[in-house]
C-alpha cells in the first residue's frame, strides 16, 4: 500500500465540499431483519478483508497535519482536531482520553458534537463548573462547519467527574455523559452517575442519582417514550431502564429497572456464551436501591436477586431502526464480543452478531447508527484497531484502520509526544444527523478527533 498523496491545488474548502457526494434524500432506515435472518442458526461469519461496497483499505494523509493517521477505502477523507494538549476556544487545554461522544444539528447547519474525557485521578478539575473540584474528568464541545469541512471552536462544559467513557444523546439535545465507576473521591464524594450537557452552552454539574450509581457505560433513549436504556461495563453487570416522571426533565427523577430474561426454571439467567441468533423473552423488575452507599449491594447484584439477567462488561448503546443496540465487549463463545438488538414494542432481546474469534471481532466496545441503517463498531482489542462496519445483509468488514504514529520530533503546533499509537482504541462514532456525510470519531490515545467524510452511499453505512 502507499500513501495517499495530499490534494494539491484544490483548497480546503473545495475539497471537501467535492468529497461530500449530493443526494435529494436518503434511503428509509431498514430495520436489519436481514442480518438476523441470515445469521440466525447459521454457521459463525467471516470478517472480509475488505468491505464489500467501499473497498481495501489504504493510507490516507490528514488534511490538518498531512501525516498518515488512518487507513480508509478509497475515496475516504477525513481531518483532526482537538488533540490533548490544543488551547480551546475558552483557553483551557484540550484534556485527554478522548470516548464517547454525539452530534447535534444546530439551527444554522453547523454541527455541535459533545465529548467526553475519560480521566481518572484526582488532580483537579480542568473547568467549571465541577462536580468533585479534585476529580480530573468531564467533557468538552465542538462546533464543525460540514459545508466547509473545519473545526470552529471548542470549550469545556464540565468537570469534576471520574471516567467519563460513553453516555448518549437525547432527542431533546444534550449529552448524557457517563462515570465509568463507583469508586469515592478523597473528600468523600461519592462517583458513578450519569451528567446531563447540552450542546450549546455549559453543563449542569449535578448527578442523576436516580438512574443509579454503578459503573456507567452509555445510554441509549426512545424518542418516543423518553425512556433511557443504560449499559454498566463490569462482570456481571446489567442492562437497565429509566422510567422518567417527566419525559426530558431527567433531574425529576423516576424508576430504575433491570433486564429479566424470562426462562422456565426462573432465577437469573447469564448471556456470557451465547452465540448469533438467540433470541429472549423478556420483562423488567425494579432496583430497589439504585443510589446504593459504599459497603451496600450494588445494584447488578440487587437486579440477580429478583431475577434480572446478567452480562459480561456491557459497553456501547445507541438507538437506531426503532430499537436499541448494545455491545458486551467480551461476551459471547469465544469472549471476543456480542451485539445485542433489544426491541421495545415486542419486549424481545437477540443477539445480532456474536464473534467467532478475534481475527473477525475483537472486542467491540462504542457503537452508533448511520442515517442509512448500517452500524459502526468501535474495535478496543489487541489484534489491530478497527473501526468495522456492520452491513444489512450480515457481513462485518473492516472500515477504518488505525495507523497513528507521532515522528521524532514531534507534530508543529502539538503537544503529543512522539511514539506508536496505533494500539489506542477507537471510541465515540457519531454520524451527522439525518444527511450523515461525517463521521466523527476519536482516537482514545493520544487524544484525537476525526471527521471523516466520503461515498457514503456507495456501501451500507
Amino acid at each position: 500500500m502507499t500513501d495517499t498523496a495530499p490534494t494539491g491545488g484544490l483548497d480546503r474548502r473545495g475539497f471537501f465540499r467535492a468529497g461530500v457526494a449530493a443526494t435529494a434524500s436518503l434511503a428509509a432506515l431498514g430495520p436489519l431483519e436481514a442480518l438476523g435472518a441470515r445469521t440466525a442458526g447459521a454457521a459463525p461469519l467471516t470478517k472480509r478483508p475488505a468491505s464489500p461496497d467501499y473497498g481495501p483499505l489504504s493510507p490516507v494523509r490528514d488534511q490538518t497535519t498531512g501525516l498518515p493517521l488512518l487507513a480508509l477505502p478509497r475515496g475516504f477523507e477525513y481531518v483532526s482536531y482537538g488533540w490533548t494538549g490544543d488551547v480551546m476556544s475558552d483557553g483551557v487545554p484540550t484534556p485527554g482520553a478522548h470516548d464517547g461522544m454525539a452530534a447535534f444539528r444546530r439551527r444554522d447547519g453547523r454541527i455541535a458534537l459533545v465529548r467526553n474525557h475519560e480521566q481518572g485521578g484526582y488532580t483537579g478539575a480542568f473547568t467549571e463548573p465541577a462536580y468533585d473540584p479534585a476529580a480530573t474528568g468531564g467533557t468538552t464541545n465542538l462546533v464543525f462547519d460540514p459545508e466547509r469541512g473545519e473545526f470552529l471552536e471548542s470549550w469545556a462544559s464540565l468537570s469534576g467527574t471520574i471516567r467519563n467513557c460513553a453516555g448518549g444523546p437525547t432527542p431533546w439535545g444534550t449529552w448524557l455523559t457517563c462515570e465509568e465507576t463507583s469508586e469515592v473521591g478523597p473528600d468523600g464524594t461519592r462517583h458513578g452517575y450519569v451528567f446531563e450537557v447540552p450542546f450549546d452552552r455549559l453543563g449542569d454539574a449535578t448527578p442523576l442519582k436516580a438512574m443509579g450509581r454503578f459503573s456507567h457505560e452509555a445510554v441509549a433513549v426512545d424518542p418516543t417514550t423518553g425512556i433511557v436504556y443504560l449499559t454498566e461495563d463490569a462482570t456481571p453487570s446489567g442492562f437497565y431502564r429509566f422510567l422518567p416522571r417527566k419525559r426530558g426533565r431527567m433531574e425529576a427523577g423516576g424508576t430504575l429497572q433491570m433486564l429479566v430474561i424470562e426462562t422456565d426454571e426462573g432465577g437469573s439467567y447469564s448471556t456470557y456464551e451465547d452465540g448469533t441468533g438467540t433470541t429472549y423473552r423478556t420483562s423488567w423488575v425494579t432496583v430497589p436501591n439504585p443510589d446504593y452507599a459504599p459497603g451496600e449491594t450494588r445494584p447488578a447484584e440487587q437486579g440477580a436477586a429478583l431475577g434480572a439477567a446478567v452480562f459480561r462488561r456491557l459497553e456501547g448503546a445507541w438507538w437506531g431502526n426503532d430499537r436499541v443496540y448494545i455491545v458486551s465487549t467480551s461476551g459471547g463463545p469465544s469472549g471476543q464480543g456480542q451485539v445485542f438488538e433489544y426491541a421495545p414494542m415486542r419486549g424481545r432481546l437477540r443477539i445480532l452478531f456474536a464473534s467467532p474469534d478475534a481475527t473477525v471481532l475483537n472486542n467491540p466496545d462504542n457503537i452508533c447508527v448511520s442515517p442509512r441503517g448500517g452500524i459502526v463498531l468501535c474495535e478496543d482489542g489487541d489484534e489491530g484497531e478497527y473501526l468495522h462496519g456492520l452491513t444489512t445483509d450480515g457481513e462485518i468488514f473492516p472500515f477504518a484502520l488505525n495507523r497513528i504514529v507521532i515522528p521524532d520530533g514531534g507534530v508543529e503546533g502539538k503537544s503529543v509526544e512522539p511514539g506508536d499509537y496505533s494500539g489506542s482504541e477507537w471510541c465515540g462514532s457519531t454520524f451527522e444527523p439525518k444527511r450523515g456525510n461525517w463521521l466523527f470519531v476519536n482516537a482514545q490515545n493520544p487524544g484525537i478527533t476525526f471527521a471523516i467524510t466520503g461515498p457514503w452511499r456507495r456501501g451500507s453505512l
